[in-house]
């Protein structure tokens, strides 16, 4: 999903893992998509780390700038989208987009630890996001 998102968005995007993120990474982005995975009704234990390492550094020094967010998701998803919106309120960043969240309907033991797949159609829909996204930073619209 973070592929898709990163390639929609074409010579604007830049993929970069949680876990390598840091406070420079996040103060020179335009924008953010944070992509997840739900995992037991919050997001991933590596993003969480990623905020927590690069809340305070960047506090008061990104204001208003646009974020999204897509999530994979075994049932709704809204457990890891309350916590993103809840962090990056601080933050005082700009939801731009509606979450896109994916459901991959992983709800039973077997299907929890099954190896995922993501559709064509969802990962269209990712790409489309970072298309979007990066075109509302060329434009100055974000």
């Amino acid at each position: 999903m973070a592929r898709a998102v990163a390639e929609g968005a074409g010579d604007l995007g830049l993929l970069f893992p949680a876990h390598e993120a840091d406070g420079g990474t996040l103060l020179a982005a335009s924008g953010y998509v944070f992509v997840c995975p739900e995992n037991l009704g919050s997001m991933s234990g590596i993003m969480k780390d990623m905020f927590d390492r690069t809340y305070y550094p960047v506090l008061g020094r990104i204001e208003g700038r646009a974020y999204a967010t897509a999530i994979a998701a075994g049932s709704d998803g809204e457990g890891a989208e309350r916590q993103i919106d809840r962090i990056v309120t601080g933050w005082r960043l700009r939801r731009v987009a509606e979450s896109l969240i994916v459901n991959l309907d992983a709800q039973r033991p077997e299907t929890i630890l099954a190896q995922k797949s993501v559709s064509k159609e969802d990962l269209e829909r990712c790409h489309d996001l970072g298309k979007a996204f990066g075109e509302g930073i060329r434009l100055g619209i974000y």
